[in-house]
């Protein structure tokens, strides 16, 4: 019997799923990057109080969601205490409880969190995944782990043939989505694409969509509310079905300056008063 809140897979959903299997087999014993190694295990070693006596998953993420997805959305890095610790992507803290509920209220998620593996969480027409896999120091990947993490993208893209849609959730990730669709073959206009929240380029097959990306620096002062995030998800299922939001690039539109970090701590489980920290994906 399936899990609950997780549909048995068709013959077809099967055999898309083949392919990621394989890549995720690659990704959870990826050591290239030591730095990387010792800080995801560092983390696991020195939990804060509240994830005291739980055991962390402390290695790479592979994606997770619909093998026959035709909306791939591209975060940055898995946090220390949340993916890093429950084994999921954007999972186990506020940035990833932000994520969930915008995919939930439009219908690409079946609940609105995500908890643990296990918990029933499933997503329809739509797959998580990051530019970098391990959770790294400050919340800060280095230009190599960028690079050392590329393949995984660009496997995942070659295997989701049903993917029309990119979403990139931060200008990191739209920068990565970026350079996965040209190693891919498909010319990326010129002048180069700019991030900015709204932002639309069409790209070879594809639709780049651009958002503002949900850590808490950015969801607790405002900058992304609930609204901006599932309108953005709402034009990405029209591009991904060839509705209005296909229609001629959309420019970047001016962009408020972000309130200054004063911390950059770890994200919570748990809302907690604001303590903003850079993107955390």
């Amino acid at each position: 019997m399936a899990p609950r809140g997780r549909p048995i897979l068709t013959r077809e959903e099967t055999a898309a799923a083949r392919p990621l299997a394989r890549i995720e087999a690659q990704v959870i014993r990826c050591t290239r990057c030591p730095r990387l190694v010792l800080w995801r295990e560092e983390a696991a070693r020195n939990p804060p109080r509240r994830f005291r006596g739980e055991r962390y998953w402390a290695r790479p993420l592979p994606a997770f969601g619909d093998p026959s997805a035709a909306i791939l959305l591209v975060g940055l890095a898995p946090a220390a205490h949340g993916g890093n610790r429950t084994g999921r992507i954007f999972t186990g803290d506020e940035s990833g409880n932000f994520l969930f509920r915008a995919l939930h209220a439009v219908g690409l998620a079946n609940q609105p969190l995500s908890i643990a593996p296990g918990d029933g969480l499933a997503l329809s027409g739509a797959i998580v995944t990051a530019a970098v896999r391990c959770a790294p120091p400050d919340n800060r990947p280095l230009p190599e782990e960028f690079a050392n993490c590329s393949g995984y993208l660009d496997a995942e893209l070659a295997a989701l043939t049903g993917v029309r849609v990119l979403v990139a959730l931060g200008a990191l990730a739209f920068a990565t989505c970026l350079g996965a669709l040209e190693r891919a073959g498909h010319p990326v206009p010129r002048p180069r694409p700019r991030f900015a929240h709204g932002a639309e380029y069409a790209i070879g097959p594809y639709r780049l969509l651009a958002t503002y990306h949900p850590s808490q620096q950015n969801t607790y002062t405002g900058r992304l509310t609930p609204a901006m995030l599932e309108e953005a998800l709402r034009r990405a299922i029209l591009a991904a079905s060839g509705g209005a939001a296909s229609a001629p690039d959309r420019a970047p539109t001016p962009a408020r300056s972000p309130a200054r970090p004063r911390s950059p701590g770890g994200l919570s489980s748990k809302p907690r008063k604001p303590a903003p920290g850079r993107p955390s994906r």
